[in-house]
């Protein structure tokens, strides 16, 4: 079993050298970039290497590859993910000689407390909005430290540290850890059901969500659109609340929106429209827009100058990221993992592909999710590809489920000639090879590790096509 962090601990004033456990992560390598630049000795370990590693030992980190007890050396505190499991030896260790063992999120709120902070929240676009802002806020010369849960294209990071007194954080509600920051200006992009596996309801979900809100100490942004939003907003006693979507009624509203390629739209605000074109396709992509455009006003800055920066926004990694093209065939991979978010980037990539077909690559995540959520899956895969291929499930930090496999997915789909479920990756990258055709777009979906498998599926189409 995974562990469940103590939200709940005092935190100690001073951390000493941090040991970080599974620092590879996008969030955690993050995290650990800015403890390094505020001086702290960070060691840390991880599965496997990866580009995150690498860079954090050039800044200084020791990191091991591999789980053991002696690579905790004489560390003082400890950081963990949710999604560690309880036999993780270094994590033991850490618990015998009683550090202090933080979650991450808790590390995060200690390193950016007495910061005028942004947290961006909700159940999509969480990534997508926190790099639309730092890119909108650096564009107008300011100077913000930011921790991303992806690499933001134009700077190469996600995270840094800078000089002005705003950070920028995406917050994580996944186990209600976003209600530890002591947030000033509060982004809630949407509040589509999920992880109903730590909240045991909608409802509880949704309180998560006002109690976040009315925490903030300046401003709340929100969703006119999405239905969850919109009941949290009816809930909320905060007396400074600024609406942003397509809604006739939004502060902020996006309208004229063209899809034929990057997102171009038209943003109403105080009786002015702003015209821009983003650099990344996707209606979704122009109501993030559209938040962050929200959130820059709010800031104080000037209309104009905030939305023709966050035009330069040239997208994160792992959302709609191009990895290559064989033979015509192009392959993108993308982070999508719930319903509402895979329809949204199939729906993006529909702009662009032209004539060419979408064939989904789907690695369902968690045991939970699939199981709540196999037939709408299945609904917005079967509407929006062309053809997929369903991969087994990727249990993150649960349990397997006897009888839950990607298979729940795949026979849901009501033409079975579209999809095939495929739980052998080499098999799997075989089969969208064959299929694939000259202008088709590839594109892997799952926040698991399903984006292992592009260099699989390249080399597939390079005997397949090459």
């Amino acid at each position: 079993m995974t562990i469940k962090p103590d939200l709940s601990i005092q935190i100690p004033a001073e951390l000493g050298a941090v040991h970080f456990v599974g620092i590879g992560g996008s969030g955690m390598s993050g995290i650990a970039r800015l403890f390094l630049h505020a001086g702290h000795r960070v060691t840390g370990s991880d599965a496997r290497d990866s580009a995150n590693i690498a860079a954090l030992r050039e800044l200084g980190a020791e990191i091991h590859l591999g789980h053991a007890a002696e690579h905790l050396g004489d560390a003082e505190a400890v950081v963990v993910t949710g999604a560690l499991w309880q036999d993780n030896p270094e994590y033991r260790l850490a618990l015998e000689r009683g550090l202090p063992v933080l979650h991450r999120s808790q590390a995060l709120a200690w390193l950016v407390s007495g910061q005028r902070l942004v947290s961006v929240a909700g159940a999509h676009g969480k990534t997508t909005s926190t790099g639309m802002i730092v890119t909108g806020l650096l564009a107008q010369g300011a100077d913000p430290s930011f921790v991303n849960g992806g690499v933001i294209e134009g700077l190469g990071v996600s995270s840094a540290a800078g000089s002005d007194e705003l950070f920028v954080v995406e917050a994580d509600e996944s186990d209600g850890s976003f209600l530890l920051y002591d947030t000033a200006i509060a982004l809630i992009t949407n509040v589509d059901p999920d992880h109903l596996d730590h909240y045991g309801s909608r409802e509880a979900f949704e309180q998560a969500f006002v109690d976040f809100a009315d925490g903030a100490s300046e401003l709340v942004v929100v969703s006119s659109d999405d239905a969850g939003a919109k009941r949290v907003a009816a809930r909320l006693s905060h007396q400074n609340v600024v609406t942003f979507g397509e809604a006739a009624d939004a502060t902020v509203r996006v309208h004229s929106i063209q899809t034929d390629g990057p997102v171009a739209f038209t943003i109403a605000y105080e009786g002015v429209d702003h015209r821009a074109q983003l650099l990344v396709p996707g209606t979704h992509n122009a109501i993030n827009a559209a938040g962050a455009f929200a959130v820059l006003v709010g800031l104080g800055f000037d209309p104009a100058a905030s939305l023709a920066g966050i035009a330069r926004f040239a997208g994160t990694g792992r959302r709609f990221e191009l990895h290559g093209v064989v033979g015509g065939v192009s392959v993108y991979d993308d982070y999508a993992h719930h319903p509402t978010e895979v329809a949204a980037a199939l729906a993006a990539a529909r702009t662009v592909v032209g004539e060419g077909r979408i064939i989904a690559v789907h690695q369902p995540h968690t045991y939970s999710r699939t199981q709540a959520f196999a037939k709408e899956f299945a609904e917005v895969l079967e509407e929006f590809a062309d053809e997929t291929v369903v991969l087994d499930v990727y249990g993150a930090r649960e349990d397997p489920v006897p009888g839950v496999t990607g298979e729940l997915v795949s026979e849901r789909f009501g033409d079975p000639s579209h999809v095939a479920f495929v739980p052998d990756w080499q098999e799997a990258a075989d089969h969208t090879a064959r299929i694939a055709r000259e202008g088709d777009f590839v594109i892997t979906l799952g926040c698991g590790d399903v984006y292992r498998i592009v260099p699989q599926l390249l080399g597939s189409l390079e005997r397949e096509r090459g």
